[in-house]
């Protein structure tokens, strides 16, 4: 029975493959409208298919051009509307057995031009020669040549004809691939031909006269088409390189593989057919797409990161006759965070002592099988458990992806000598493809013990305490406890810090007793509230630390008093002037606002209030005022009554603006009061430039006088006057007697002024009188300066200065003037000399050392000593500006001559 089982298998097989190999697909020629709607049946059935003799019984259909469907009974329809001309596709059949077919679908349009004219006319042509285009099989066997067909011209009735073809095959590249037998037009082919390289020839066929060598007929394209076969295996191209997700879910699509043929397209011969070879298990390819799709969702790129997937290419629809190839796909797995970081033991220990903060102590190691220095491996670390009071931190090793474990808020042994924590590890990337969760580890932390200070009963004290209560009244107590015996006994309490010294601290019972006056109004106060700080020592010299926080009630200690000590009231012509008068209390309520304003009991009548608010009034003129200040009385109280009388300062004054509500005197008064001065600036500059005018004259005018005296050293000197200047180099046709001449005005030695006469000859001498008005004589009796007229005459030669001799007004000898007024000087120096040194220091008469080689001029003080007193050669030494004032100082000479 078995063996009758094989036998019918076999015959089975043999018939089907007999078939296939006796079957031959022919295309499937379909006429159409132009414009094709969606839902147009192109072909009804599987018998317009020209499938029998193949296909056993079709099972599947696919079109390779989207625009068309196949229905399951073998029915092509459109599956939307479109407007051809000629349209080209195939249908892949796949049928029972397992086997596939191919139909190439070629559809040619109806509505021709032609067809479209209402009159047209049908021409009969006859034909000329025969046959239509004919085809050659591409790579034919030996033996050649082979003949192909035979060419004919009808115009071989009427003459003896012979043939000759020429163009691509023939006389040009590929030369000689045709021939054609001249007597009977037998076409043949010579050799073998690719038709990946001349898929066609189109050559020309003429037929001449044998006698006369002339055409008988019109020439005619020949085309020969080259048929396909099977000879060019398929050939992968692209990339196969494809990365995808691990744990991804199955059919996700990782990519396509591409193959090409050489062979004619849309045959079967082009019809490429993808068989992965191995990883079945993991990826799955569609077979005549390529695309690779990953077949499980537990692909891991832990156990395989990359797997090398061999892929198969065959033509012929995958037929075991087709020429195929073999390739390798590279499909990478990219890393998902799918692993959590595991523990490396499953109870930590460490120890730590108490009181240390912003320790490190203990580094905790994990385990991650994912990508290393990507989000996926990278641990973050979490206290989950025994961190409520936020003693505790953790941070990342980032070289040794460790969990580093921080004491950041010290511990108290008395409190918890043990504790425990456990410690959560997480990823940076959250978990995808996998059940498991986050994993914890517990840690046990010994804290060591250290003998500590007192702490006390509570970190901060609050205390209510009125103001103003009396020095001495105790408003707390403040104690602390040893953390080891739990007893206060022998600790001292001290004041750390008090910035108002409100409070003292008793040393041995930590009671707190105000020390002075405490006032909630102080700027030492702040919301009511004022801190100190208390220091605990026991009798090991260990110190705790606490703050008192004194929050202070208020007492109605404080009236209302009125902000502003003077305020404006604009006048406003006839209108009465109002100012706003605000008070402020220092106190709260219910011992300030709303205040109570009234005039005070000796006001005068001429104000009134109105417009109360709780901190403010409107105070009105009564009558109408003159401007002025006034003095007004107001009494302001708080809500409970307490309040005083005060006077209100308003000026009343006429301004041009209000700024705020407030008036302002000052803008008015300040422009009057500039104008008064500006104009007063005016006269004043104006008699200044004056006096300067009539200064410049005098100083051009009067000629320098020189006065010899004696200082009590015996030195000699020269006194000059200082607003007296020699005349220029250009001075040269006149000379200017200078007499010297005693003349004191209030304590100051003067020149005399000289009217000079012009001198009349060139070579003689000149002789002339000048009155001379002298002043300032000093009597050293009245301490007073009496007045003298002197008559003097002088001579004046060839020479610069000539011999004076001087002649008083009253027939006193001029020798004895002379002397006269140096006896007078030298009692004033000698006054002078009595008085403070600073006071009349450009008077006196001082003697400098040697400092070197001076200026040509010489000193210019008032009683400076010139080594040459005739010598006037400093004033060549003046330079170009002093000849302008020698020009002005010779003509106001000459005028007055």
């Amino acid at each position: 029975m078995y063996q009758n089982a094989m036998f019918c298998v076999c015959l089975i097989i043999l018939v089907l493959f007999l078939s296939a190999e006796s079957c031959e697909l022919r295309p499937v020629h379909a006429t159409v409208p132009k414009r094709l709607p969606a839902g147009y049946v192109i072909t009804k059935g599987t018998e317009e298919l020209n499938l029998k003799g193949c296909a056993l019984k079709p099972v599947a259909f696919t079109t390779s051009d989207p625009d068309f469907a196949v229905n399951t009974d073998g029915t092509i329809i459109t599956v939307r509307s479109m407007v051809i001309t000629t349209r080209t596709f195939s249908v892949l059949v796949q049928d029972e057995s397992g086997f596939d077919w191919r139909v190439d679908i070629i559809l040619s349009c109806t509505d021709k031009a032609s067809q479209k004219s209402g009159n047209v006319v049908h021409k009969r042509f006859k034909r000329r020669w025969r046959p239509l285009p004919f085809s050659i099989v591409e790579n034919d066997g030996p033996k050649f040549p082979k003949d192909v067909e035979t060419i004919a011209s009808d115009s071989s009735v009427n003459y003896t004809v012979y043939y000759v073809i020429s163009g691509p095959g023939v006389t040009t590249d590929p030369v000689g691939v045709f021939q054609v037998n001249k007597d009977t037009g037998v076409l043949s082919v010579t050799r073998a031909v690719d038709r990946e390289q001349y898929p066609q020839f189109i050559f020309m066929a003429r037929v001449y006269d044998r006698h006369s060598n002339r055409e008988t007929d019109d020439p005619l394209p020949i085309t020969v088409i080259v048929e396909d076969k099977n000879d060019n295996a398929p050939e992968f191209s692209g990339s196969r390189f494809f990365t995808v997700p691990e744990r991804c879910r199955a059919g996700t699509v990782i990519g396509q593989v591409n193959a090409t043929d050489k062979d004619q397209a849309k045959t079967p011969h082009t019809l490429i057919k993808f068989t992965l070879l191995n990883a079945t298990d993991m990826f799955s390819i569609e077979a005549f797409s390529g695309v690779l799709t990953a077949k499980t969702n537990t692909l891991d790129r832990e156990a395989q990161d990359n797997v090398y997937a061999s892929i198969e290419i065959r033509d012929m629809g995958g037929a075991h006759d087709g020429l195929f190839n073999r390739g390798t796909a590279v499909i990478t797995l990219t890393d998902v965070n799918d692993n959590p970081p595991t523990f490396k033991e499953k109870l930590l220990k460490a120890q730590v002592q108490e009181n240390q903060e912003n320790v490190l102590v203990l580094r905790i190691p994990v385990e991650d099988k994912d990508l290393v220095n990507t989000a996926n491996w990278k641990a973050l670390f979490e206290v989950t458990k025994g961190n409520e009071s936020g003693n505790f931190r953790m941070e990342t090793d980032p070289k040794t992806n460790e969990g580093l474990l921080y004491v950041i808020k010290s511990l108290d042994y008395e409190k918890s000598p043990m504790v425990k924590l456990e410690i959560t590890a997480r990823n940076e990337a959250p978990l995808v493809g996998t059940n498991a969760g986050w994993l914890s580890v517990p840690v046990e932390l010994s804290v060591g013990n250290e003998d500590e200070g007192p702490e006390f009963t509570a970190p901060i004290l609050w205390l209510k305490v009125k103001e103003n209560v009396p020095n001495g009244t105790i408003v707390g107590t403040y104690t602390a406890l040893d953390p080891e015996t739990k007893s206060s006994n022998g600790i001292k309490y001290y004041k750390m810090t008090d910035p108002g010294s409100w409070i003292t601290v008793v040393e041995n019972t930590g009671e707190l007793r105000t020390a002075n006056t405490i006032d909630r109004e102080s700027p030492l106060v702040f919301n009511n509230t004022y801190n100190i700080t208390v220091r605990a020592m026991d009798e090991n010299k260990k110190i705790g630390k606490g703050m008192v926080i004194i929050q202070i009630e208020d007492e109605n200690d404080n009236m209302p008093e009125i902000a502003s000590s003077e305020l404006v009231i604009c006048s406003k012509g006839n209108s009465l002037g109002s100012v706003l008068i605000e008070a402020v209390d220092k106190d709260e309520t219910p011992y300030s606002t709303p205040f109570q304003f009234d005039l005070g009991a000796e006001h005068d009548g001429k104000w009134r209030l109105k417009d109360a608010t709780i901190n403010s009034v409107v105070l009105q003129q009564a009558v109408d005022l003159p401007n002025g200040l006034y003095n007004v009385p107001l009494l302001v109280k708080d809500l409970q009554g307490i309040g005083k009388e005060q006077i209100v300062k308003v000026r009343l004054c006429t301004c041009e603006r209000e700024e705020n509500g407030m008036g302002s005197c000052g803008a008015r008064s300040a422009s009057t009061s500039l104008g008064s001065w500006g104009i007063l600036a005016l006269v004043l500059s104006g008699l200044l430039l004056l006096l300067l005018c009539l200064l410049l004259i005098f100083m051009c005018s009067t000629e320098r006088e020189k006065l010899y005296i004696s200082d009590d050293t015996g030195t000699g000197g020269m006194l000059l006057k200082s607003n007296t200047e020699a005349p220029g180099e250009e001075v040269k046709e006149e000379a200017f007697l200078k007499i010297p001449g005693p003349d004191f005005v209030d304590g100051s030695v003067q020149g005399i002024q000289i009217m000079n006469s012009k001198n009349v000859g060139s070579a003689g001498g000149h002789y002339g009188h000048q009155y001379i008005q002298g002043g300032g004589v000093y009597n050293s009796t009245t301490q007073e300066f009496g007045t003298q007229k002197y008559n003097f005459a002088g001579h004046h030669n060839s020479s610069l200065y000539g011999n004076a001799a001087y002649q008083k007004y009253s027939n006193t000898s001029p020798l004895d003037t002379w002397r006269s007024n140096e006896h007078y000087l030298g009692k004033k120096l000698a006054y002078f000399g009595d008085e403070e040194e600073g006071r009349y220091a450009d008077d006196l008469l001082k003697t400098y050392g040697h400092e070197g080689a001076g200026s040509p001029a010489g000193s210019v003080g008032c009683c400076s000593v010139l080594g040459d007193p005739d010598s006037l050669d400093f004033l060549n030494t003046l330079g170009p500006k002093f000849k302008p004032l020698a020009d002005v100082c010779t003509r106001n000479n000459q005028g007055g001559n």
